[in-house]
């Protein structure tokens, strides 16, 4: 048998909520020629049993071994297509075409990588749907000047990570740090908004203050130069809720909104202070932090295609 059109490499941990609405996705793409590999860390709810209804590959991860970088890495080896779509567990494709348009532009050779928007459900704080609003606009870019890009969303060519795996040590960031190496090298990132997920993220204020923490430290590590002072903490605190709050109330969302607004921002931008200053080595307490915690003017418009969206039982 030939290599499949790609594979889909997907990261899960306690996923049972979401990972049969992504798999779900998968199914009703466009393009059928694919091959999924689930790299599970230790799951301890039904997110493996869940996979196994579908045509999916488990392998697994152990706790103590578990970086992103180190998840992905091990999917890939498993995979065979020379593009390999990443995706996060609690993602799903909007439209059935989600998958096509994630490839399209590796009809380029020099393209080593694409991602694709990201937006909010129902469930998601304010502040986040601005963040996914501001990273990840209404309008394609073929050849990106910039390495950010988003591993919840996106493809790589094998043949390219084959010459560069992903860094395993690093607590996060393990795509920035990548598309940074593919640019250096020449290469191109495209970024596709055509090929748009809903992310849910459901995170408690602890939760949030984590992530950013994680991302910090890995951004410090990836930009050693780089520095986050105390006064540029309450600089990005004070300004962006002035504009959550502002973008809230034009869209008649401040009530339900207020004290989210409030919260997310602190813990966003404190997550980060502290990650720049604690950035060092990944000790097996900061994993289990991280990965494996306790208890798991811009407008958040939509814009409208001509194809229709899958519709989720």
């Amino acid at each position: 048998m030939g290599a499949p059109a790609c594979s889909i490499v997907i990261r899960a941990y306690n996923e049972a909520r979401h990972i049969g609405r992504l798999l779900d996705g998968i199914q009703q793409q466009s393009l059928i020629d694919l091959e999924i590999i689930l790299v599970d860390s230790g799951s301890t709810d039904d997110t493996v049993a869940i996979a196994r209804r579908y045509p999916v590959q488990v392998v697994h991860i152990r706790p103590e071994d578990f970086t992103f970088g180190r998840s992905l890495n091990l999917g890939i080896s498993h995979s065979h297509g020379e593009v390999v779509v990443i995706a996060s567990a609690h993602i799903y494709p909007v439209y059935p075409d989600w998958l096509e348009h994630m490839l399209a532009p590796f009809s380029n050779p020099a393209v080593a990588l694409s991602y694709g928007k990201q937006r909010g459900d129902q469930t998601t704080e304010f502040s986040e749907g601005q963040v996914f609003t501001r990273w990840f606009p209404d309008q394609s870019d073929p050849d990106q000047q910039h390495p950010f890009c988003n591993n919840a969303n996106a493809a790589i060519r094998r043949s390219v990570w084959q010459v560069h795996p992903y860094d395993e040590s690093l607590s996060g960031l393990e795509d920035l740090d990548w598309a940074r190496w593919t640019q250096e090298q020449g290469h191109t990132i495209a970024y596709v908004a055509e090929a748009e997920v809903t992310h849910v993220h459901q995170e408690k204020p602890g939760e949030v203050y984590n992530r950013y923490r994680r991302e910090a430290m890995a951004f410090k590590r990836i930009f050693p130069q780089e520095q986050f002072r105390f006064l540029d903490f309450v600089r990005l605190v004070s300004s962006n809720i002035a504009s959550d709050l502002k973008n809230a109330s034009h869209q008649r969302l401040l009530r339900r909104s207020l004290v989210s607004i409030f919260w997310f921002r602190c813990m966003q931008f404190w997550g980060t202070y502290q990650g720049y200053r604690q950035s060092g080595e990944l000790t097996w307490q900061l994993r289990q932090t991280f990965y494996y915690p306790q208890s798991a003017s811009l407008a958040n418009t939509q814009r409208t295609r001509d194809v229709e969206p899958i519709h989720y039982k």
